[in-house]
């Protein structure tokens, strides 16, 4: 068993380690930095493309001659298309490791982009969105499971961040991208701003070769050696490398007296019956799920759908039209000011990168909520105002405070919503439910975005475009009890602890799953009694 729970003073064995633990080794901290900042690069292939296709949309429109209905699917599809990468990325991955799926991603993305790069009719590039979107859904799924399996407890907040981080610098670059080629033909620019995305897929997978693999996955795989050595250089102490790996190694189902670098993994019942790991991971998570393992479940997979279904990607995705609609109509004006919406949003998931390990999930992401619902009424607010005017009259104020409710709601994202989604939903599962869980987090999360991105343009229609923010903010506020009453506090603990407060004792090891109903719904009720006595404390 990796950790026995200290009764009089309520400490495990690991918070000790962590207390008693000597100073943090720098080049620890550094390799353990590197490693999740390359594997995070695979989100930049996602940010590029929100970024690029909300203003080479305007350009596409009018070359191929395309309705807005087509124009919605056409942006939207890529998050279904997704689906099939994400899925397939949590099998791909537990075969082949975290390290070479990400350069499959990067692979897939590469041939997409080069297809959209050289459409000639609409077919062609809906064919290239294809291609792109499983590559999309393989680099989504496969980052934060590996820069959470990498990462110390200490800065895993920090480090699990990054894939936020670089969709938001990919997000940015495509506005970039649509601003500079917007000068060029109609017929090459909109072609090149889609065809340049092909070149961070290239330098990504190049990169990607330097980067060790999960400590997890050589455990799982018996290679206990390669595991200890990665955990020697991403560990703050020897005493912390060490007790992640009995952890994992409880978890994988390795005897905690086998050692060796090399060692064979015992198989569980199920194999040995012929019904395997994955029949068992589908019962435990999905079909007949313990009280404890569900909550886990819909704590995952309800803070993805709220994330999506705030609006952030009718912000992100249609900000040109939206600032049409606010009263700007000069295309360089409008492309300009989309880039400052790429500018906010990344300098402040800087700031949520150097605060969620200091301030906590909970506190970042209850006020990035409560923050978007604000801006959004205020959105809503200022584009009915303007939607009410004349033809050819402009209110100054209304475009200001479309301007900056837009800026607000991808700044308060981008501190709280937007990173933590990530963070929570990957340090949650235990070791073996973790890569099927998080992709139905990110299969969850892509639907919701793809609707979303598909009805927007409709829906404004239906309803108005300021109707639209209006129930936006509706949904957040929805999110925000959500997020309040049923999601404990995570910042600080290992992965294989995360049991404690989901009402799972033991989830380092298997040993949970042979407790009764009655004793699993008493520990879950009393995981949530522990929750919101420390929720009233914060």
């Amino acid at each position: 068993m990796a950790e026995q729970p200290h009764r009089a003073t309520g400490m495990t064995v690991s918070d000790g380690l962590q207390d008693e633990a000597a100073p943090r080794k720098k080049t620890n901290v550094r390799f353990a930095f590197a490693c999740a900042m390359l594997a995070s690069m695979t989100s930049i292939l996602l940010g590029y493309d929100i970024g690029v296709m909300s203003g080479a949309a305007l350009f596409i429109k009018e070359d191929l001659k395309i309705s807005d209905v087509l124009v919605e699917v056409l942006l939207g599809i890529l998050n279904l298309y997704s689906l099939i990468g994400s899925f397939a990325a949590g099998r791909t991955s537990d075969w082949i490791g975290r390290r070479l799926t990400i350069i499959l991603a990067a692979v897939i993305f590469f041939v997409g982009a080069f297809m959209m790069g050289f459409s000639v009719n609409y077919a062609m590039l809906m064919a290239g969105r294809f291609v792109a979107g499983i590559g999309v859904g393989y680099a989504l799924m496969i980052a934060p499971v590996y820069t959470a399996e990498v990462s110390p407890a200490s800065s895993r907040g920090f480090l699990t961040s990054f894939p936020e981080v670089f969709i938001n610098v990919g997000i940015l670059l495509g506005y970039v991208s649509n601003y500079a080629f917007s000068h060029l033909s109609l017929r090459l620019g909109w072609r090149l701003m889609l065809g340049v995305g092909a070149a961070p897929s290239v330098v990504l997978a190049l990169v990607v070769l330097g980067m060790p693999e999960s400590p997890r996955w050589l455990v799982m795989k018996g290679r206990l050696g390669d595991a200890k050595a990665v955990l020697d250089k991403t560990s703050d102490s020897p005493e912390e490398a060490a007790l992640r790996l009995a952890e994992i190694k409880a978890a994988a189902g390795v005897p905690a007296d086998l050692d060796g670098d090399v060692v064979a993994v015992p198989k569980t019942r199920d194999d040995a019956t012929g019904g395997g790991e994955e029949k068992r991971v589908w019962r435990e998570l999905i079909l007949s799920p313990t009280p404890g393992v569900r909550r886990v479940l819909l704590s995952a997979l309800g803070i993805h759908f709220f994330q999506q279904s705030s609006g952030i990607d009718s912000v992100v995705l249609y900000s040109p039209r939206v600032f049409q609609s606010a009263g700007i109509s000069d295309k360089n004006k409008l492309l300009g000011t989309t880039c400052a919406v790429g500018v906010a949003k990344t300098v402040f998931i800087l700031v949520a990168t150097f605060t969620l390990d200091r301030f906590g999930r909970r506190p970042l992401l209850l006020a990035s909520t409560g923050g978007m619902v604000a801006c959004l009424v205020g959105l809503g607010a200022g584009l009915t105002v303007v939607g009410h005017q004349p033809p050819g009259t402009t209110v100054p104020w209304a475009i200001g405070l479309c301007i900056a409710s837009i800026l607000g709601v991808v700044a308060f994202f981008s501190i709280g919503l937007g990173p933590i989604t990530w963070v929570y939903s990957s340090e949650i599962f235990p070791l073996h439910l973790r890569s099927l869980g998080c992709a139905l987090g990110v299969g969850l999360n892509r639907v919701t975005s793809g609707i979303i991105s598909m009805t927007f343009l409709s829906l404004s229609k239906g309803i108005t475009i300021g109707g639209s923010f209006f129930l936006y903010a509706g949904i957040g506020s929805i999110a925000w009890v959500f997020f309040f009453t049923y999601l404990p506090e995570t910042r600080g603990r290992t992965l294989e602890q995360m049991g404690e407060l989901f009402g799972i004792p033991h989830m380092a090891s298997d040993g949970y799953l042979q407790q009764s109903p009655e004793e699993e719904k008493n520990n879950v009720e009393m995981s949530t009694s522990t929750a919101n006595s420390s929720h009233q404390q914060q």
